[in-house]
């Protein structure tokens, strides 16, 4: 009887552990979680991106940057896209986003396309990632299998927002604290995701503080190419429009390439934050955008590992959170919520 008692203890531990380790495995992002449940997802994601594409060639480097400045706020969970209501402060007007973060209307068409094909199914959160990876390969860049089964948050939190988001006036070391307070390391991560520069747009206020009076000098940015910054003083002249675009690759403006990092080789990093990887002196920063500058492969594979790396930072999964229906809004706020029209978004990346 002992024995057979034992038996029976020792089958009941091996399922617990068995079922123990389904629940597990059940909470992690995987390739193929959409295959059964909305096998069309991507398709239909990128037939709203291209048709997105002939309209605003931008909008692939606005979408990855929606991606990033989500995933560095209480991890990819889609809060960024949520708008203000009586119980949401938006992040969308945190320092990092506000009057820049944009592509939130082309979200809203992902949104509605899959809810129509299979409703209730595919987060916000995952359409972020989905759309990143695509809009990277649609421009040049290299494709990777995106990990889905993210859920999406019922809270924003501008507070940490602030706190979290890479600044374009940020020195090196800040920008590795943000990088490692997240969960990403501060060199081949930081160097590698910076490499979305690559393509896109700033405004003029994002680094008009290096063309007349950095850091108090009364005198440019002493790394700043000096044929760039005639350029740039031209088009963004003391006491001018601060919203006025230029590209940030000067090169290769809309195409994903390694062009960004022989830019900085050069002092032709448009941003601060840019130029810092390459022109801190002794940092380990430069070694990595030399690799970079002259090895696209290199550079292609370390972004994929990273992007994939930056996707799982603290995921909701399994019951967690929520599907939205809306992206704008948690389930049941029904129309109680002030949109924020990308009209009133003006592009910085």
């Amino acid at each position: 009887m002992s024995s057979l008692r034992s038996c029976f203890v020792a089958a009941a531990l091996v399922l617990a552990v068995v079922l123990q380790g389904s629940s597990v495995s059940e909470a992690q992002l995987t390739a193929d979680f959409y295959d059964s449940t909305c096998p069309n997802a991507s398709d239909i994601i990128l037939a709203v991106l291209q048709d997105a594409f002939l309209s605003d060639i931008r909008i692939g480097a606005s979408l990855i940057r929606l991606h990033f400045h989500d995933c560095f706020v209480n991890g990819c969970d889609g809060s960024l896209l949520l708008d203000n209501t009586d119980t949401i402060v938006s992040e969308k007007e945190a320092a990092g986003n506000n009057n820049s973060a944009r592509g939130f209307d082309v979200v809203d068409t992902m949104k509605a396309a899959l809810e129509s094909a299979c409703p209730g199914v595919v987060s916000c959160a995952d359409i972020l990632a989905i759309a990143s990876e695509q809009s990277v390969n649609l421009t040049g860049g290299p494709s990777w299998t995106v990990l889905l089964g993210r859920r999406d948050s019922t809270t924003a939190n501008r507070t940490l927002a602030d706190e979290n988001l890479p600044s374009p006036f940020a020195i090196l070391d800040v920008l590795k604290e943000r990088f490692i307070n997240v969960g990403l390391n501060g060199d081949v991560d930081l160097v590698a995701l910076s490499g979305a520069h690559t393509f896109g747009r700033a405004q003029c206020r994002t680094f008009n503080q290096r063309l007349f009076n950095f850091n108090g000098t009364n005198a440019p940015d002493p790394t700043l190419n000096a044929t760039l910054l005639a350029t740039l003083q031209q088009l963004c002249p003391q006491g001018g429009n601060t919203s006025v675009l230029t590209d940030l690759d000067l090169a290769t403006p809309d195409a994903f390439d390694n062009r960004y990092f022989s830019n900085l080789l050069s002092n032709n990093g448009l941003l601060q934050s840019d130029q810092e990887l390459f022109s801190t002196p002794g940092a380990d920063t430069i070694e990595i955008v030399n690799r970079f500058s002259s090895n696209q492969t290199a550079f292609f594979e370390s972004f994929v590992n990273s992007m994939i790396s930056m996707g799982n930072l603290s995921p909701l999964t399994g019951t967690q959170g929520e599907i939205r229906l809306n992206c704008r809004r948690v389930n049941g706020d029904g129309d109680i919520f002030t949109r924020s029209s990308d009209a009133d978004l003006i592009s910085s990346f």
